[in-house]
């Protein structure tokens, strides 16, 4: 079992950056080596949407088309926490972003493990 928490959501203007984070923690205070984790999103009245993942044992990314070229996932194994770095923000990234994590290498779907989720406005 593995806790998620994100935070960092909040109102930004087009062009604009932020970052979230998601802090994991494992119930019985395990490791979370071998996890995959990653960032989806959700927009009103679509979809949820894969934006990207990351290994927690390696430095391997992998981010969906709507990512590429803005947004950074990273890590910090000290904090136990997970990044989304998001730049060059445009209105249609607005959603609720959620973080997700699975005990075995997964890339787009099949995460076991999920968040709250974290609301992200773009609007000028």
């Amino acid at each position: 079992q593995v806790q998620l928490v994100e935070s960092g959501g909040g109102s930004v203007q087009p062009g604009g950056s932020l970052r979230l984070a998601c802090a994991a923690s494992a119930a019985d205070g395990g490791t979370l080596n071998g996890y995959s984790m990653a960032w989806f999103r959700q927009a009103p009245e679509k979809e949820r949407e894969f934006v990207g993942m990351i290994r927690w044992s390696a430095r391997n990314t992998f981010y969906g088309d709507s990512a590429k070229g803005r947004f950074t996932i990273s890590r910090d194994n000290a904090t136990n926490t997970i990044y989304l770095q998001k730049n060059n923000l445009k209105p249609e990234d607005t959603a609720v972003y959620y973080c997700a994590a699975a005990a075995r290498l997964v890339l787009t779907k099949d995460y076991d493990y999920w968040g709250q989720g974290t609301q992200v406005t773009v609007s000028s």
